[in-house]
């Protein structure tokens, strides 16, 4: 980058992996980047051409990496001005994309106890995903490793698949395998997110811990290939009993 961009906030070299969308690996360098500046630090990025310069790559793709960040509101973007760091920016969810074969592997247990499928109204958390739709199907299921609870999960499925589910499936394989295995449904995207959080009482009380203590708390989005959400996965894990673990290629 030349000399007009002194003023920006200085972006250390990426070694790009090319088995992986190259606008994701540029957003989350951006990323850490911007969570990682200290007070004083240029808010200012530079240029999109310097940008994509900098890390070899089209400025088409710089742009949809520029607006990930946007959309997580890290950046804003003024025109003729440039692009400028938040400064209010705090952590926002990390998004680690792998293949749908990764989620269905990581989610399979010999151990899983349906507990039953009943017609809900979409809890408030997640009505806006359902929006036509007053009611949904909830399957509830336990997993146990080694004879111990490990999880308690609630899904809630679109009617008109959740009738072609059958529940000895469920009992065999994850909620994914069974949506694109069983069914046929073409999975477009799945979005997760995990956060710490304090069960609710009932929840406590199946996975049989003391009342007050944290559980790691995941939200599974299933879309299909048209990018309707048919499937939302609630699942409460026991945080003594469980371990988050993400292996990254370097090069």
């Amino acid at each position: 980058m030349d000399d007009s961009t002194e003023l920006a906030l200085r972006l250390p070299p990426l070694a790009l992996n090319r088995k992986l969308p190259l606008w994701y690996q540029v957003a989350q360098h951006l990323r850490a980047c911007i969570l990682a500046r200290r007070q004083g630090d240029p808010t200012r990025l530079p240029i999109e051409e310097d940008l994509a310069a900098h890390y070899g790559i089209s400025v088409m793709t710089m742009r949809q990496a520029l607006r990930e960040l946007e959309d997580d509101e890290l950046i804003t973007r003024h025109r003729r001005r440039g692009t400028f760091v938040n400064e209010s920016v705090s952590s926002r969810p990390l998004r680690l994309l792998g293949s749908v074969d990764a989620v269905v592997s990581q989610q399979a247990s010999d151990d899983v106890q349906v507990l039953g499928a009943d017609p809900v109204a979409p809890p408030a958390e997640f009505a806006s995903y359902f929006p036509d739709t007053s009611d949904v199907t909830r399957f509830r299921r336990l997993r146990r490793e080694n004879g111990e609870i490990t999880s308690y999960a609630e899904n809630f499925v679109v009617n008109d698949v959740a009738s072609k589910i059958d529940l000895e499936d469920l009992a065999h394989l994850p909620m994914t395998g069974v949506l694109r295995d069983r069914i046929g449904v073409r999975i477009g995207l799945v979005e997760d997110t995990a956060e710490a959080k304090l069960p609710a009482p009932d929840i406590a009380d199946l996975l049989d811990i003391p009342l007050g203590s944290p559980v790691l708390y995941c939200v599974g989005i299933i879309r299909d290939a048209a990018g309707r959400v048919i499937d939302i996965a609630s699942i409460h894990y026991r945080g003594d009993r469980f371990k988050f673990a993400v292996t990254f290629e370097t090069e």
